[in-house]
Formats: C-alpha cells, sequence, structure tokens
C-alpha cells in the first residue's frame, strides 16, 4: 500500500510539473511534436562487451567525457544563494570527483550490477530522445533537439527550473546552482542554476568526430568494442543483428517514443532494471512512453477549449446583436 501511495505522489509531482512547464509551453506554441529525421546519429552500447573498465581507475567513457567537456563545467558564484522560495539549493562543486552518478561534472557514469550471478556494467548519460519531451517542454526554450540526433543545454538561456528533469523518464539533466543568468534576476521562483547533461558531443560530431566516450572506448585494446557511433539507421541494423546473434533484447529503439542511445543485452532490461531498484539507483532501465504524447493531448484540450469557447460566445454575441435589431426594426 506504501508502495502504491508513494508511486501516487511521484505521479502527482511529475505531472505537476509538466503541467507547470505545459502552461508556459502551450502559450508560446512550443509544445509540438519533432521526430529525428533520416541521417541521424546514434550510439550502439552493447552490454554483452562492456567489462567497467575494472582494471583501470576510472571507466575510459567516464575519464574521456570528463577531459573533452571539463572547460564547460559550472564555476558557481559564492555564496550560493538558495532557490527561492526554498531554503536550499544543488551545489555539486564540493563533489567533483563523483563519478558513480551523474552530476553537473560528471556526464556519464557506469553502472554495476549482478544479474544471476553474471556482472553487468551499464554506461549511462542522456539518451537523446527522437522527440524529446525537455526540449519542447522546458519554459525558458533552453534545449535544442538538433538534426545530428543531439539535444543539447543553451546554459545561457537556462534559468535551472528543472523541468527538463522533472519530464526526463531518466530524470537525467542535473542542476547545479550559483550560475546562470538566474544570479541577475533572483528572486526567481521559476529557476536556481543551470541544469547540464551530456550533449553527444554536439560540437565534435559537427567536426566529424565521434562522441569522446566512443572514441576512448574504440581505443582499448581488443576488437570486441562495447560502443559504435554512426548513423541512426546503421546503428539500429548493427542492433537487431546482434541480438539475433545472442538471442538478447533491445533498450531504446521504442523507450519514451526511441532514442539515440541504444543498449543490446543478453539479459532482459526488466531484469536489469529490478537490480537498479534494488540498489536504490535514480537511474532506471523500464519501458516508458513519451510524456510528450500526452502533453499534447492536453495541449490540444488547453488550445480547442478556449478557442471553442470563443466561437461560441462570438456566436452568441452576434445572435443577441440581431435580435435586438429585429426589435428595433419592428
Amino acid at each position: 500500500m506504501k508502495e502504491k501511495s508513494e508511486l501516487s505522489r511521484r505521479s502527482f509531482l511529475k505531472n505537476g510539473a509538466m503541467v507547470t512547464a505545459l502552461g508556459v509551453a502551450v502559450a508560446s506554441g512550443m509544445a509540438k511534436e519533432a521526430w529525428a529525421k533520416s541521417g541521424t546519429y546514434a550510439t550502439l552500447i552493447d552490454l554483452t562487451r562492456c567489462d567497467g573498465c575494472t582494471s583501470e581507475p576510472m571507466p575510459k567513457c567516464v575519464e574521456a567525457c570528463r577531459a573533452v567537456n571539463e572547460r564547460r563545467f559550472p564555476t558557481p558564484k559564492e555564496p550560493i544563494k538558495d532557490l527561492w522560495p526554498q531554503k536550499t539549493h544543488d551545489d555539486w562543486s564540493k563533489k567533483r570527483d563523483v563519478i558513480d552518478q551523474l552530476t553537473p561534472y560528471n556526464w556519464t557514469t557506469v553502472q554495476r550490477v549482478e544479474v544471476e550471478g553474471e556482472k553487468v556494467f551499464v554506461p549511462r548519460r542522456c539518451m537523446h530522445c527522437d522527440n524529446p519531451p525537455c526540449a519542447h517542454l522546458c519554459p525558458f526554450g533552453a534545449l535544442n533537439k538538433y538534426a545530428d540526433g543531439s539535444v543539447v543545454i543553451n546554459p545561457n538561456l537556462c534559468l535551472g527550473g528543472a523541468k527538463c528533469k522533472a519530464v526526463c523518464p531518466w530524470h537525467i539533466p542535473q542542476r547545479q546552482s550559483g550560475v546562470g543568468i538566474y544570479l541577475k534576476l533572483q528572486p526567481m521562483p521559476a529557476g536556481g542554476g543551470v541544469m547540464y547533461k551530456c550533449d553527444l558531443c554536439h560540437d565534435r560530431i559537427k567536426n566529424g568526430q565521434p562522441p569522446a566516450c566512443v572514441e576512448a572506448c574504440e581505443r582499448r585494446p581488443g576488437s570486441k568494442k562495447p560502443l559504435s557511433f554512426g548513423r541512426r539507421e546503421e546503428i539500429l541494423r548493427m542492433a537487431h543483428e546482434r541480438a539475433r546473434e545472442i538471442n538478447g533484447f533491445i533498450y531504446g529503439e521504442k523507450e519514451n517514443g526511441g532514442t539515440a542511445t541504444l543498449y543490446v543485452s543478453r539479459i532482459p532490461f526488466e531484469k536489469i532494471d529490478s537490480k537498479l531498484k534494488e540498489a536504490k539507483s535514480n537511474l532506471l532501465m523500464g519501458k516508458v512512453l513519451n510524456p510528450l504524447r500526452e502533453a499534447n493531448r492536453w495541449a490540444k484540450g488547453f488550445l480547442i477549449g478556449p478557442i471553442i469557447g470563443a466561437v461560441g460566445a462570438l456566436g452568441l454575441a452576434l445572435f443577441h446583436r440581431r435580435q435586438r435589431e429585429k426589435e428595433e426594426r419592428s
């Protein structure tokens, strides 16, 4: 019973956050679906081949991601102000060395679980959804879905409202307070810093380079590389081919409407997700539906309802006017 009430509470909070974002998004015409086009890029992560770089001080994908993006990590202004009107704030600046979870200073992590006696290593970062709710429901328009498949946060527009995290099924974006334009706008009940996450190495892709995590993985000895990067159609083909070889499963092809980060595993993802829940991880791998579909249904209701009401009111006003004119002539 407690689990059910907790689920209801989380659903309520999540939907409440979505409605808040949606209200602004609808008013500005932002709540619209935009699916990934052909020619976008994607990454395939083969969990049967990832060993978590256990012989290394740090997984190579994590190390490469941190090295490439370090110049963009936030430097908060001290003392960090609370998130008005709350009495708290998000500060990861004293925990920059944390690598076992996603933070504003760590955009890639590797989860470790044991399923039926087998160790499974799961590299995690932004899923880069084909139809990202975070990008379409951000009240500040701070997120963009690019033609190459990447979903990118603009730190110069982000106010740290965290709606992107609320509508993300995996809660990927993380906030650092004490940075960003909100410092010049306080008190701001809608924000409190800047959100950070993997951007699929958007700048590297523009220059014809693969994401840093993929490149670092490819440089490791051995030909059976866990990470592959390329055009989405090719990556999907590889995923299905590998799934047939190992009689396995694919994650990311349909979840949340499809993503540019795909996984293939011999072990069902439901079992991996169950083990992550047991470990009390907040970065799960369950089956999810794209909340933007429901949001668009709400959006149509918000838009069509007032339109119908306005048309009805106008019609009624014209009817009464004609009635008055008719009475005056008689």
